[in-house]
């Protein structure tokens, strides 16, 4: 077995984790006081968001100096601190490496401005065309155009995202060298596991040619050179440590490239993200919008992923939340009238599959999206970029904020709530967004002592370490037209696991074929009173439930 198979990843956003100072920040000091409840949950490993010197002009993913920690998060000493006391609970410290752009702050970027033909090398920088137009017809990803003056040069640099992150030119084997050195300076720290941030656009070809509006993406995602880089990262920096769990952000991507780029023989990475399933409740692509979730997308997608990704021996990082996506609860269930089932049922829908588990910060005590009132209460810069452009569209306050509501970055961002006091606990200040206003009922001092979410979840944890067929099982979706159940298999040599998911209110009856009513299955772990495996079988509201059969 691979040594990530068995692993749960708990992903923390340090700016809204816990602020131990007052500043209204999360910080490194205020994770050192919540370590045990870490080890509690009993995750093996946390994911933070990048704490490196940045501007912080899109949250640390614009960084400045990748080998110095922020003063806003703590100090080096910190740091350290963290890595030790997180080790004697067994936690280990996965860090976040942005490696297609740095800020324009960094001093590479400084010196190639300076007119340092070197550094200039170091950015992917272009003359415009002979008609005086940019040097090619791309988008940013944020909006806008995606070339930005570089100096007064009379040249053009690429930025993908904001202006502000100067996309590095992966085709200078110093770039490359560089970055190796950083995985190397954290290595040698301590740290165990890297996730690599919208990796898959690191390769883009030599010469860029328009994108005529359509497709633009294929042009500088996926490109097959970016399978060379990610081995020679591994060659020369992590893959010569033990252990250590790698995981790409891979955007836009396919499921035959989810194999390429983490198949153990290829030598790339450990698992990748995708998001695919995360887009079924945009409406013809557009995330801005309110449709209700396609369920029987939502079930495809995650099942040709398990399948693909299990035929070819890739990897799939398992979640349904993180810093950039709105809480899964609030998105595809019902968090008023059942929170715990909702909760739950979620979780135990990606813990049994084959894959890594990742849990994102509060949702193990089934934290919601906060209901914020007005467009101001939002900090987040797509989000308010994209309000301006639906008010522009035509669309009234009312119906802008409902889809803010639903769709903003900051729904995942809001601070931790840790108990009943003001700011849940969070902080002694004035916090950097908003807390969300349920605090007084959803919080982790009130869910260890009454509440059945927190506890569920340390089961799954317990379960997959406990059960090789959750870690190395092999995958079989069923009953995949069924409108309200997502339904699977999991399977090794002695034994089968039948994992029944109810996404919807109300009851739900299932027609069981009888092979797996006559197979001897035992009620294995479930959020409902237990219950044998009957011919017609009923689900009640968000059930999840897994019978366990032995061969």
């Amino acid at each position: 077995m691979e040594h990530f198979q068995n692993k749960v990843i708990y992903q923390l956003y340090p700016k809204s984790f816990k602020d131990s100072d007052g500043d209204g920040i999360g910080d490194l000091q205020g994770i050192i006081s919540q370590v045990p409840y870490l080890a509690e949950l009993g995750v093996d490993m946390i994911w933070m968001n990048p704490i490196f010197v940045s501007p912080q002009k899109d949250n640390g993913y614009d960084i400045t100096d990748y080998c110095a920690i922020d003063p806003v998060f703590g100090t080096m000493d910190d740091f350290e601190e963290l890595i030790r006391t997180l080790k004697k609970e067994q936690i280990e410290v996965m860090f976040d490496m942005v490696f297609n752009h740095t800020s324009t702050t960094h001093e590479w970027f400084q010196k190639a401005l300076l007119g340092d033909k070197e550094y200039e090398d170091f950015y992917i920088i272009r003359e415009q065309k002979a008609d005086g137009g940019l040097p090619t017809d791309w988008e940013s990803k944020f909006g806008g155009e995606a070339w930005a003056p570089f100096g007064d040069t009379g040249k053009y640099y690429l930025h993908l995202f904001d202006e502000s992150q100067a996309d590095l030119n992966w085709r200078n084997p110093r770039v490359r060298d560089e970055l190796q050195k950083v995985v190397n300076f954290w290595l040698a720290k301590g740290i165990k596991g890297f996730r690599f941030d919208v990796l898959n656009l690191i390769g883009k070809d030599e010469l860029l040619l328009d994108s005529g509006g359509s497709n633009e993406k294929s042009i500088y995602t996926d490109r097959p050179i970016v399978h060379e880089y990610i081995r020679e990262l591994n060659e020369a920096s992590f893959g010569k440590a033990d252990n250590i769990v790698t995981v790409g952000e891979m955007s836009s991507t396919t499921v035959e490239n989810g194999i390429l780029y983490s198949n153990p023989e290829r030598k790339e990475l450990s698992m990748i993200f995708n998001f695919h399933h995360l887009k079924v409740d945009y409406k013809d692509g557009e995330k801005w919008s309110n449709p209700p979730f396609d369920f029987l997308e939502l079930k495809r997608i995650l099942s040709e992923w398990q399948t693909g990704m299990s035929i070819g021996n890739g990897w799939n990082a398992l979640f349904w939340n993180n810093h950039d996506q709105p809480r899964a609860n609030s998105r595809f269930g019902d968090t008023t009238n059942y929170p715990y089932e909702t909760a739950t049922m979620l979780a135990q829908t990606i813990h049994l599959l084959r894959g890594t588990p990742y849990v994102y910060q509060g949702e193990e005590i089934g934290m919601t999206n906060p209901d914020f009132i007005d467009i101001s209460d939002y900090v987040d810069i797509e989000t308010h970029n994209a309000y301006q452009e639906m008010r522009l569209a035509g669309l009234s306050h009312q119906t802008a904020m409902e889809i803010t509501k639903q769709k903003s970055r900051d729904n995942s961002r809001t601070p931790m709530q840790w108990d009943g006091s003001p700011n849940a606990g969070f902080t002694t200040g004035k916090p950097w967004l908003k807390v969300s206003d349920n605090y007084p009922t959803i919080n982790v001092e009130k869910e260890l002592a009454d509440g059945k979410i927190f506890r569920y979840y340390q089961k799954l944890i317990q379960l997959r370490k406990e059960n090789a067929i959750i870690s190395e099982g092999s995958y079989e979706g069923v009953l995949l037209d069924d409108a309200e159940v997502y339904a699977y298999f999991r399977e090794n040599e002695e034994e089968k696991v039948l994992v029944l998911n109810h996404f919807y209110p109300g009851e739900h009856t299932l027609a069981i074929p009888e092979e797996w009513t006559e197979a001897t299955s035992e009620c294995w772990i479930g959020n409902y009173e237990q219950r044998p495996l009957s011919a017609s079988f009923t689900l009640h509201a968000y059930e999840t439930v897994a019978y366990r059969m032995k061969k």
